[in-house]
């Protein structure tokens, strides 16, 4: 077994695209990678300093969705270009911007699932950045995107992870077994 030294290579990493509006209502967009989970009703995001830190000091509303491999390309860039920097981020992604209806923040219709976040709690905080937990206030789903149950189908999405050991986008595939289960079988 080979050995490495320590890296952030938890996997699968999603890509996350957080939407915010500046104080002037102008939407902006960023790609995170570092987040996840926090409790049934609460994610959790780990942010340097960027537009997005920023935007959230003056309104602490978000929306995040996740990467797909039809978005892929702008949600790239989203990444690697700042708002601070390039007043035209958001007209070069090409996204189509809708406010959200429960929260003040922008949605990217391109994207096939949006969570509507509200910050609860900001951990460790610094001029480089902070641990943001959020509650998830709602989620809006694309229609084209349910199962025949009416939830959110989410081998349809076309959803991609980030791949940290080799900086590769990969899109996850489907479905290969039944949570809370399969596992039966060993009882």
């Amino acid at each position: 077994m080979k050995s490495f030294k320590s890296n952030p290579w938890l996997l699968p990493q999603p890509v996350l695209i957080i939407g915010t509006y500046d104080k002037d209502g102008k939407p902006n967009a960023m790609n995170a990678a570092w987040g996840g989970e926090w409790d049934m009703h609460e994610i959790m995001i780990s942010l340097s300093s960027h537009q997005t830190t920023d935007n959230l000091a003056h309104c602490p509303e978000f929306t995040l969705t996740f990467a797909t491999t039809q978005t892929m390309v702008a949600a790239d860039y989203v990444g690697i270009v700042s708002g601070r920097n390039t007043p035209d981020k958001m007209q070069r992604a090409g996204w189509t911007v809708e406010k959200a209806p429960n929260v003040n923040a922008p949605v990217f219709s391109e994207f096939p699932m949006t969570l509507e976040c509200r910050v609860k709690q900001k951990i460790s905080e610094s001029e480089t950045g902070y641990y943001l937990v959020a509650e998830i206030v709602n989620i809006l789903c694309q229609e084209q995107y349910l199962a025949e149950d009416g939830k959110p189908d989410v081998a349809k999405m076309q959803l991609i992870t980030y791949d940290p050991v080799h900086h590769t986008y990969i899109q996850l595939g489907n479905a290969v077994g039944h949570a809370f289960a399969d596992g039966k079988q060993l009882k």
